[in-house]
This record gives structure tokens, sequence and C-alpha cells, in this order.
């Protein structure tokens, strides 16, 4: 890390730092910044501008930003965010500051809505995106000017340049020229002809042709006569020109508002070989774009990207153009800043010649690369924030509770392979059948193990994977339960990922007595029986959702769909007792080897009774708990626990807090309801008045007295009123609120779609046009929405068929998420391909 951060004297704090850094894995921010909260922009809070921090104790740590003395950018970073989000800077500038602090995003997002305005995880997530590009782009500009001005060419125009730019394309192509082994550019040159007084005279306004002569020197290249001097000094202007601020601006500008045109054609040279072992690219997928004509801003994502690939392939020829329009604006604005009033006639060609190169060599090519560029970011953040919303309404889909599951992972030559699993979980028998194979001599013994596996477990649903034989076991199964169980149903479940999970250390550790197939089959049950905590354990990208995957900058997606997964599993919460390792570790602030100290803790010590006991974990300090304790729960302990108080004098030391001095003669150590809550431990004492204004116990939390008593309470008194006598902001006050009239037994995934289940099986050749169907959404692209309607072969929702009438008869367009039921009329079949074309109805 370049650079030094800027010294601030440190806060006190109860714990020590040392201490702290002893006990975490990743050390917290050894100093804390003092905030200034002001009442401004409408009496919100507002965070005083302060110098970052480096990040510690963060799963993917920002890095810090760079103020060093004569090399700091001429923009605001916490402006620039506030800008292209369009978001408050106050609330911007909180958000830096607490992300500088350590603090996750689905953290922020559910405790500190006061500091930032109610910012949805996602937008947080896009600063913290925007503000790590931002303070790579602050690091570029330092090296970069450091670099140049070792090499002694640092010119003032050149340092504006840079401080002006915010992209790290804008920091490469002005730093291009002086990197070892380039020529430099046409203006270096000339400039080291010593042309650069001369070309400033012009500027001037005060340069004359025949003042060129004085430089002519016939025994060097570029100064040999005046045409050639004259072409140097264009140069330099040209330069100049290019790295003006307001030009830099106004290019930038016009990069950014999309009224540049993009052109594709069918690439009529010749393509080269494909890689050994690979097909070369087919040309038919590209046919939409082989005479495709747009402008940039009504491109949509899922065509550049197509686009982009295309060319990659040399199947595809693409060029912008820019509009006239666009063009006379930029070299009007080029003119303001060079022309005036006191140019002579010389002068005036001089430049105005020197301004149409600038134009058509340097700004014109420029913004052709930037609106490339911000296409393609675009299209891939477009890409990866579908990715993550289609894996989100994966996750949070509904789990199916108290049913036994027979899972069955569909297969030909391998056979079925086929799990039991109980209620809670547990793999209660396993087999391989072959129910449909004509080969095999024992087709009714293998039918009659499904069969029995159905009685003796009490089987109520049957969970069939979606991959190969899919369709022969589903119409086995419909056949079985049409002619033996008729309260029996299916469901097919998406098995992306199940191979590789089959083989992975976390499956090798939960089952290690089973064959990796087996192990497949157990996950597809448990993927039906509780998505989230099954799904956990798969690498996102490999679940199978979203589009161009493997076209996306791949760190990026990661980061993503991990943020994604954490904010999940967070939102929803794990009980502290029962949770997984692979669970526990996607909870905010913790990782695989704190969740592993925690398990260890709790294996040695038994079942946490409050949530304060994550502070006796080793490796787990004050800040890891900030971040994680609202996220965890202590569901499973005994009614009595909650009854009275543990007492024993062994039991501190038994649960790891070690005594000091002389014994006490009994320590205590108390459970707490709001432990069951997602109300965080910082606001307990907030929690606490706020139980006693509504005149009830948190002995009876959860029940339904208790629930409509604080109904009655908040219906007769305005949120604003609870806040202020609670001395805490409005959204404080609402978490609280809503976490107190939730049962115990709530769960956020319980508002999202059920499962699709069967009982029996439609044939896609009995489809034909104008019928309507009903189906579940299984995966949403830029373009439309795939639906699985039971025959085999999903269905398009095409986005221009995206409609539903609301209650005044009002067409209005409808998003489609993953798990939503929708029913639709067929209105495009070609059985030959298998090709269902639909279009929305109403959403189940």
């Amino acid at each position: 890390m370049e650079g030094k951060s800027v010294k601030k004297k440190p806060v006190s704090r109860k714990r020590s730092v040392k201490k702290e850094q002893d006990d975490d894995e990743s050390p917290v921010p050894s100093k804390k910044l003092k905030t200034e909260i002001k009442k401004e922009d409408g009496g919100m809070p507002h965070v005083s501008e302060q110098e970052s921090l480096d990040i510690k104790g963060r799963k993917a740590p920002l890095k810090s930003k760079v103020k060093t003395e004569g090399f700091s950018v001429s923009w605001n970073e916490e402006s620039v965010i506030s800008n292209r989000l369009d978001v408050p800077v106050w609330a911007t500038t909180n958000v830096v500051k607490l992300l500088d602090e350590g603090c996750t995003i689905p953290f922020i997002a559910r405790y500190r809505k006061e500091q930032t305005g109610g910012m949805e995880a996602n937008k947080l997530r896009d600063t913290l995106t925007l503000l790590e590009d931002l303070r790579a782009v602050e690091n570029k500009v330092k090296s970069v000017k450091q670099s140049i001005e070792e090499k002694g060419k640092l010119t003032k125009d050149l340092e504006t340049a840079l401080s002006n730019s915010q992209t790290l394309q804008e920091v490469e192509t002005l730093y291009a020229p002086f990197k070892p082994g380039n020529k430099g550019t046409l203006a270096e040159r000339a400039r080291a002809l010593g042309l650069q007084p001369l070309a400033l005279k012009y500027i001037s306004g005060r340069g004359w042709k025949t003042e060129a002569d004085a430089f002519i020197k016939k025994d060097t290249k570029g100064l040999q006569d005046q045409k050639e001097i004259l072409e140097g000094v264009k140069h330099i202007i040209a330069d100049i020109v290019h790295k003006d601020p307001k030009v830099m601006e106004t290019v930038r500008n016009v990069g950014l508002d999309g009224q540049v045109w993009i052109y594709s054609c069918e690439n009529k040279g010749k393509r080269p070989d494909p890689k050994p072992g690979t097909k070369p690219e087919p040309t038919h997928k590209y046919e939409l774009y082989f005479n495709f004509q747009k402008a940039a801003k009504n491109v949509q994502p899922h065509q550049i990207l197509a686009i982009n690939r295309g060319e990659t392939h040399k199947i595809l020829a693409v060029k912008l153009e820019v509009p006239k329009f666009l063009e006379q604006q930029i070299i009007s604005t080029c003119c303001q800043r060079m022309l005036h009033g006191n140019v002579n006639n010389d002068s005036r060609v001089i430049l105005s010649e020197a301004i149409d190169d600038a134009y058509n060599r340097l700004i014109l090519p420029q913004i052709q690369r930037n609106v490339r560029s911000n296409l393609t970011k675009q299209a891939e953040k477009s890409s990866i924030e579908v990715f993550a919303k289609n894996l989100k309404n994966l996750l949070l889909q509904s789990p199916l509770k108290g049913h036994a599951i027979l899972a069955i992972d569909p297969g030909f030559s391998q056979g079925c392979k086929v799990a039991v699993i109980s209620q809670t979980g547990q793999v209660l028998a396993t087999d391989k059948v072959f129910p449909f194979s004509k080969v095999n001599t024992v087709l009714s013994k293998d039918r009659n193990k499904l069969e029995n596996m159905i009685v003796n477990h009490k089987v109520s649903v049957v969970a069939i994977g979606n991959g190969v034989a899919c369709r022969e076991t589903e119409t086995f199964v419909s056949d079985m339960i049409k002619k033996l169980f008729p309260d029996l149903k299916y469901c097919i479940v998406s098995e992306s990922g199940a191979s590789i999970y089959s083989v992975s250390d976390i499956a090798q550790k939960e089952m290690p007595e089973l064959d990796p197939s087996l192990r497949g089959a157990v996950s597809i049950g448990r993927r039906l029986q509780d998505p989230l905590a099954e799904l956990v354990k798969v690498d996102p990208k490999h679940i199978g959702v979203g589009q161009y995957q493997h076209d996306m900058p791949q760190n990026q997606l990661k980061v993503s769909l991990d943020s994604t997964v954490e904010e999940c599993v967070s939102f929803v919460g794990v009980d502290l007792n029962t949770c997984s390792e692979c669970l526990l570790s996607r909870v905010s602030g913790l990782s695989a080897a704190r969740a592993k100290k925690v398990l260890e803790w709790r294996e040695k010590f038994g079942p946490f009774i409050c949530r304060e006991q994550l502070m006796s974990v080793k490796g787990l300090g004050a800040k890891t708990y900030e971040q994680a304790a609202g996220f965890v729960r202590i569901h499973t302990l005994n009614p009595e626990v909650y009854r009275g108080t543990t007492k024993n004098s062994d039991a501190e030391e038994k649960r790891g807090k070690k005594t000091k001095g002389k014994r006490k003669a009994s320590v205590e150590i108390q459970p707490n309801p709001l432990d069951m809550t997602w109300i965080h431990p910082e606001s307990y004492h907030l929690a606490h008045k706020f139980v006693e204004l509504a005149s009830v116990t948190l002995d009876d939390i959860g029940q339904k007295d208790f629930i409509n008593r604080v109904n009655q309470y908040l219906s007769q008194h305005s949120v604003s009123d609870v806040s202020s006598q609670l001395g805490c902001g409005e959204p404080t006050v609402n978490l609280i609120a809503d976490a107190l009239r939730r049962p115990l037994t709530y769960d956020l995934r319980d508002e999202f779609d059920k499962p699709l289940f069967k009982k029996s099986k439609t044939d896609i050749s009995k489809l034909k046009m104008n019928d309507q169907v009903s189906g579940k959404v299984s995966n949403v692209t830029h373009f439309g929405a795939f639906v699985d309607i039971g025959v085999g072969n999903s269905g398009l929702v095409h986005t221009s068929q995206m409609f539903v009438k609301d209650k005044y008869g009002q067409r209005s367009r409808h998003s489609l998420q993953i798990g939503e039921m929708i029913q639709a009329t067929i209105v495009k079949l070609d059985l030959s391909k298998g090709h269902i074309g639909l279009k929305l109805v109403k959403v189940l």
C-alpha cells in the first residue's frame, strides 16, 4: 500500500486494541474515528469529513485511500458517489465512514438506517463497488504522477488532467505515452524538439507563421521546414486541448449520455481456427446482429454482451458513430477554451486546425473507447445484478417443513440414486434403482424398493432432480402416485451444482459413509426441505441462474454473489445451537475460521444460552460481535431455561470464562428472550423501554396476547412519538416494533412463493396454441423469464409479453422473479424444436 494514512487520535475503548487484535482472526482498525453528528439536510445526521483508514476484519477489505501531499485528485469521492448513485452526500459520507470502520453490508442495511437514509443492501453494494473503484483510480493517479515526475516530464497540464481523471481508463490513456518502451505521443516528440514555447505563443493569440522559420534545422527531423514545425506545434496544442478539464468533462458526459450510435454487421474476414479440443462458435447465434444499429442508450445489456462475444470470435464487426450535433458541441467547447477575441489570423488558423486534429485523432477515439467501455461495464453490472437477484430469490424460497422426502437423482445406465430424508434433514435410507430400464431384469423389484421406502418412512413428498432422465422419472412417479399413493406429491428440483457438492470436502465431512452419487440425491432432497441451508454449500456461480456468467469479470461476480448469500443468510438468521459451520460462516462479520471456532466452543461447552457468550469464543472480538450478533438467534433451549437462572459455581469456567483471584460462590448465566429476535444487543435497553411503554413482559414474547398488546399500543401511538420517548431514530423503533410483533417461529422465507407440487405429468405433445398453462419461474434474464410448466421444456415469457391487468383493467409491466407462480397463454409453439412462447396472464 503506497502512501501513509493520516494519523488521528484514537478514541478510548472498553477493550484494549491489543486484546482485540490477539482475539480476532483479523484485527479491527487500530484507531476509530470520532464521529461528529450534525443536524443538516432536513434534520438527517451528517458525519463530518474524515480521513479514511485501512479496513481490518472484513471479508473483502477496501483499498485505503491515498492522500499524499501534492498528488491528490481534484474530486471528492463522496460527491462523485452521490452524483452517480443519486443519493444525498450526507448519506454517502456516512456509508463510506461505516465501511471504513469494517461494517458489513447487512449490518449497515439493517442497523444503521438513520445514518444512511434507509439505503437498501443493493444500493450499499453499489456504493462499496464505486468507492473501491474510485480509490483504485486515486492510487493509480498517485503512482502515475510519481512515475512521470521521476522522468522529468510532468507538466502542469498533464498533472491537472490526471487530477481530473475519474476512471482507470482515463488515467491509462494519459499515462500510455510515458510507459517504458513507448516512443511517446506526437506532442511529446514536438516538445522534445523545443516547440512548446512557440505553441504557447499561438495559444496566447500572438503567434505568426513566419516565427516558425527561426526553428528550422535542416538536419533535424521535425524541424526541417516551416510545415513540419507547424505540424509539431499543432500536435502540442491538440494535446493541451485534449487534456483541458472542461473538454475532459464534456467528453466524459458524452460517453455517459448514450447518444452515440453502435453498429454491428457480419465480419466477412477469415475467422481464427478454434482452440484444440473446442468447437467453432456457431454463426447462427449472431444473426440478429448482422445488421444491427441502435443508439447506445437503447441497447439492452444482453445485446451488448452478445455483440462483444461475437466480436471476440471474429463473427461480428462493430463500430461506433458520434452524431454531428455532438461533434459540433465538442468542437465548440474546444474553441471556447482556445479561441478568444484577441487572436490574430495566423494563430486562429493554427488553433482551428489543431482543434480539428485533437477531435479526430484524440477525442473521437477516446469517446468511442469510453462508450464501449461504459456499455460493457453497465451490461456486466446489470447481468451480475440479475444473477444476484435470481440467486437471492432462489435462496429465499420457502422451506418445506414437517415432511419426510424421497429424493431421486435420475439416471439411465447408472440408475436412479435415491435417498429418504427425515423432517429434520437426517438421512434415513439410500439406494440405487432402475425403475424404467428396459434391460433390467429385476425391474419390478426396484420399483418395489421405492414403494417400500415411501410406506416405511411415511414419505409425503418426492423431490426429482431436473437432470438426465428427469422426465422419465417424472412419468414413473406420476403413474405410481395415480395407482398407489393418491396423497403423495412430487416436485422438480434444480440439481445445478449438486454433483460438485457431492465430491466436495463439505459433503465428505457431512456424509463420509455415503458414495458421492448418493450424496447428490441427499442434496436434492435437502434443497427442497431448506433451500438456503443447502445451497450455501455450493459455490454460487454453479447454481445455474443468470446469463453470460462466464463472460463476467469473475472477481466482481464472486464478490456480488458472496455478498448476496451473506445478506440472505444474515436476514433470515441462524440458530447458534443448530446451524452448520457452512451456514454460520455466511453470517455477517463471520468467516469460515471464526464459524469453526464457534462450533468448537459449542461442542466443548454445550449449547449457547445467550448471544453475549459469543464474546467468550477465542478469535471473536468486539467488532465481530457487533457485526454478527443481530443475525444469530438462540431458539432451541428448553422453555424452562427462560423461566429461571442457571446457577453453578463452575459454570463460568465450564463456559470458557476464567476467573481471577478468589472464586465466587456462584455465577449466573441468564438467557435473554430478546436473543430470539433480530433486535441487536446494542438496542436491548431501548427494547426494554418499549416493552415498559407497551405494558407487556418479555416472558410472554412471541405469544398471541403479547403481539396483540404491542399492536394495540402502536395503533394508539405514532412512531415519531415513540421515537421521542425512547430517544432514538424512527428506523430503530420500527425494527424493534417489527421484531416484537413476530411469532418466534416467524421465517422471512414464508413470505416467498412455495415450491411447485404436482401429482400428474403433462405431455408437451398435448399442448396447442392459446392454451392456458400455469408454472413456476425458473430463471430470469434481460430478455425474458423461463417458466417450468411441467412438460419437460421451459416456456419463455418475453419482456414484451410481461403485462398484467390491475383491478381497474389497466395493463402494466410486471417484472417476474425466480420462484413466482404464474398463469400464461401459449402464443408460440414449435414442437419440433421444443420452443414454447408464453404471454403472461396473471401472477398466482
